[in-house]
């Protein structure tokens, strides 16, 4: 069996966070940060190369694969911050998306180009919701 890509690591979120660039993706990488943490009262972990979680939980799926994913997460991506959310997020938090600002969805997934396209309670929001609801399911 494979070993999973996204994994908890002891790598460090604060080096993680200074070698972001550009600067403003570094700033509003530490604003989400410091947000998750508010919300979750959580210290947030690395998982993987790239993502920073907060708590986990261990999911299965009917098809049989299982493995373990972080309550509350996201990611400075090159193109854009992404915030990993409650599965079907995007189907039932059509009022608060509606209020958030410019972005984009998947599945799990919020994509934002910069926090200045969105408004930020909102955004805390969405994060407390997705963070209750996924707790509650673990």
């Amino acid at each position: 069996m494979a070993e999973p890509k996204m994994k908890e690591t002891d790598a460090s979120v604060d080096k993680f966070l200074a070698a972001v660039s550009p600067e403003k993706k570094r700033r509003d990488a530490i604003t989400i940060c410091d947000l998750m943490k508010k919300v979750t009262k959580l210290k947030p972990k690395m998982w993987g190369s790239s993502i920073i979680g907060f708590g986990s939980y261990h999911y299965k799926y009917e098809s049989g694969h299982e493995g373990d994913a972080p309550l509350a997460g996201f990611s400075p991506r090159k193109q854009n911050l992404v915030v990993y959310l409650n599965p079907g997020f995007a189907d039932h938090y059509d009022a608060l998306l509606a209020k958030l600002g410019k972005h984009k969805t998947s599945k799990v997934c919020l994509y934002i180009n910069k926090l200045d396209d969105v408004d930020l309670p909102t955004l805390r929001d969405l994060i407390k919701r997705s963070f209750a609801e996924t707790k509650k399911q673990t």
